[in-house]
């Protein structure tokens, strides 16, 4: 028994894989809140996108004789 518990206390003391682990929880946290608030992200990617598309829509409009249009 007294093998068994200087095993779990050198175990215990061990800080050889605590990097790992510390990488593992806050990639762990990250999913969960990427899980929690998925569907806001989507929709914010969606219209950053749709604003994205339609300011280069506008600036193409805007700027007459621009490279590779025809006049």
């Amino acid at each position: 028994m007294k093998k068994v518990w200087q095993q779990v206390k050198s175990f215990w003391s061990n800080e050889d894989g605590l990097g790992t682990l510390e990488m593992l929880l806050i990639l762990a946290i990250i999913v969960i809140i990427a899980i929690a608030f998925r569907k806001w992200i989507v929709e914010w990617v969606n219209k950053l996108f749709s604003d994205t598309n339609s300011d280069i829509q506008n600036t193409k409009n805007i700027v007459p004789n621009t490279p590779g249009s025809t006049p």
